[in-house]
C-alpha cells in the first residue's frame, strides 16, 4: 500500500517474522503472511491460522498499544460480539520502534454498502452493539479520540470541504454542518464510544448478521452521537430508522450524528484522496447519503 501519513514507518513480512521470532518465539514456527484486512493506522500481518500481528504504522497508533490491552478484554467480557482480545505485547527493538501487538483472528468479512445480505438486521445488531458498549461502567475511561464537540471541529471541517470542494457539493454540505452546529450538545455524562463503525471496522457472516468490530484505537468516552456513524457508512436509507430507533437517537443527537459523519468524510476524503482508493470511496459514498437526504 501506499504511505499514507508522513510520520509512517515501513513495515513487512520480513519484520514482523523477526518480531515474532525474537519476541515470541513459541510461535516462531508459524507461518507469517498478509492478512487480508490492513488499516491505516497499523499493518497487519497473519500468525498462523488464528492469530495477527499489528504494528503501528505511526506514533499516534503506537500510544493506542497500551490502552488496548488494558480495555479490549474487559470490554470484550460485556459486548454482544466478538472484538480482537490481545494475546501478547511486543516491545520496541533496533527493528522497530514503538510498542507492537499480537491478537486472536476473527473470522469474518466487511459489509459492502449497498449490497448488504439484510439491512435492517444489520441495523439491529449495529443498534445493540452500539448500546451495550454505551452502558457499560465508564468508571477509569479514557477519552475517545473523538471525544471533542462538533464546534472545535469547525475550522478543520471547512479546510477540509475546500480542499474536496471539486468533488462534494458545497453548498449542500454547508447546511447540513451548520445545523448540525447549531444542535443541543450531549448534555449527559460521557460513555463508552468505538468512535469509528465504518465498513472496514466491522465484519459481517454469510447471512449478513454483525459478527465482530475490530479496531478500537479510538475507543473511548465520548458523545454517543458519534456512534451513530454506521448510519450513512454502512446502512442504506431503508434501515436507518431501525438503527435509529434500537440506539434511541433523538433529534438532537440525530442531527450531532449528522455533523459527525459529515466532518469526519471530508477530513478522510481530503486527507487519502491521493494514498488510499477504498477509504476515499468509502468517505464519497457515506457523503453522498448523507447530502442525498437534504
Amino acid at each position: 500500500m501506499t504511505r499514507m501519513h508522513l510520520d509512517e514507518v515501513d513495515t513487512d513480512i520480513a519484520l514482523a517474522r523477526r518480531l515474532v521470532a525474537a519476541q515470541f518465539p513459541q510461535w516462531a514456527h508459524l507461518d507469517v503472511g498478509d492478512a487480508e484486512r490492513t488499516g491505516t493506522s497499523n499493518a497487519m500481518y497473519r500468525l498462523g491460522a488464528d492469530m495477527v500481528v499489528r504494528l503501528p504504522r505511526r506514533p499516534g497508533a503506537a500510544e493506542d498499544v497500551k490502552k488496548e490491552h488494558a480495555w479490549l478484554p474487559r470490554l470484550a467480557a460485556e459486548l454482544p460480539v466478538a472484538i480482537p482480545v490481545p494475546v501478547g505485547q511486543g516491545t520496541p527493538e533496533s527493528a522497530y520502534p514503538w510498542s507492537w501487538s499480537v491478537y486472536g483472528w476473527l473470522d469474518g468479512g466487511n459489509p459492502v454498502p449497498g449490497r448488504l445480505a439484510d439491512p435492517v438486521q444489520l441495523a439491529t445488531d449495529l443498534g445493540a452493539f452500539v448500546t451495550t458498549l454505551r452502558c457499560i461502567d465508564p468508571s477509569g475511561a479514557p477519552a475517545s479520540y473523538r471525544s471533542e464537540s462538533l464546534p472545535s471541529r469547525d475550522a478543520a471541517t471547512r479546510r477540509a470541504l475546500a480542499v474536496v470542494s471539486d468533488l462534494v457539493d458545497v453548498d449542500a454540505a454547508l447546511a447540513v454542518w451548520e445545523t448540525a452546529l447549531r444542535a443541543p450538545e450531549w448534555a449527559g455524562n460521557l460513555v463508552w464510544i468505538h468512535s469509528d463503525l465504518q465498513p472496514g471496522n466491522l465484519l459481517v457472516s454469510a447471512a449478513g448478521r454483525l459478527s465482530g468490530v475490530i479496531d478500537f484505537g479510538c475507543v473511548g468516552l465520548g458523545d454517543p452521537a458519534v456512534d451513530l456513524l454506521p448510519a450513512w457508512y454502512v446502512l442504506p436509507g431503508a434501515a436507518r430508522p431501525r438503527f435509529r430507533s434500537a440506539v434511541g437517537a433523538d433529534n438532537a443527537a440525530w442531527t450531532r450524528g449528522r455533523g459527525w459523519v459529515l466532518s469526519v468524510a471530508l477530513m478522510e476524503l481530503s486527507y487519502y484522496r491521493h494514498t488510499n482508493p477504498a477509504m476515499v470511496a468509502s468517505a464519497q459514498r457515506a457523503l453522498d447519503e448523507l447530502l442525498a437526504e437534504g
